[in-house]
């Protein structure tokens, strides 16, 4: 069947055809196979004057074999400490990175943000997220800038070491939302224009106008919120002085 893998006898059959001077689609006819499947078949194999079933059929079991080692699950890498079991820390961070996942954020971006957050430290490195999530320092680099510019970590070096650290604290939410505000105050200033050109008595222009209405709503109130908080934590840092 065409969904089905190439086999052994398929691959000898392919390196026949060739043999005789056939195109892929006479090829794939007899097979009753796409003519795609034969081209991808034979240009990663060598190509039309280099392919041989045996090569082919040995390179494709070990293309397997490394797809199989890259997709074996992580080995749990849970704190231990506080006498906390590492399974249930792992699974904690899987969970954790889960619900950023449903709530919009990138995969890898929750993955790492999930790392970070279980630990105590709030710190870990890139060679400590590359072994946790079995992934490439490329990887780890790009994510790391995007949460960056999200406001949602910081960088920093350790100290007498070279080693950049990626780190989170007690105001990652507050950084947040203060990266919020000042996109939606964007948003409000261009919805604002967007009204003036296209007219605000035009249904485009109602939209943008509307739109940037809401979002100073938004902002006022997560402004409010914002006050309150800092006046909560200004109060519960003078009970501990006192």
């Amino acid at each position: 069947m065409p969904g089905d893998r190439l086999t052994n006898e398929d691959r000898q059959q392919i390196a026949a055809g060739l043999a005789e001077g056939l195109g892929f689609t006479e090829i794939g006819r007899r097979l009753g196979r796409p003519a795609s499947t034969i081209m991808r078949e034979v240009t990663r194999n060598g190509g039309p004057d280099d392919y041989g079933a045996q090569q082919a059929q040995a390179a494709t079991k070990q293309r397997a074999r490394r797809r199989r080692r890259a997709q074996s699950p992580a080995p749990p890498v849970g704190d231990s400490s506080h006498g906390r079991d590492p399974q249930a820390v792992q699974n904690l961070t899987e969970s954790f990175a889960t619900l950023l996942e449903q709530q919009g954020m990138p995969r890898m971006a929750a993955r790492v943000l999930a790392c970070l957050y279980v630990t105590d430290s709030g710190t870990l490195t890139a060679a400590d997220l590359v072994q946790r999530l079995r992934v490439s320092p490329a990887s780890i680099s790009q994510t790391v800038a995007f949460l960056e510019q999200q406001g949602l970590l910081k960088r920093e070096r350790a100290p007498g070491g070279r080693r950049e650290r990626y780190v989170i604290d007690d105001e990652l939410w507050v950084r947040s939302t203060l990266a919020s505000l000042q996109m939606n105050d964007t948003l409000v200033a261009e919805s604002q224009r967007a009204a003036e050109i296209l007219g605000a008595a035009t249904p485009a222009g109602a939209r943008f106008a509307t739109s940037g209405e809401f979002l100073l709503l938004v902002n006022a109130t997560l402004r409010k919120v914002m006050e309150q908080w800092q006046q909560s934590q200004a109060d519960r840092n003078a009970g501990r002085q006192s």
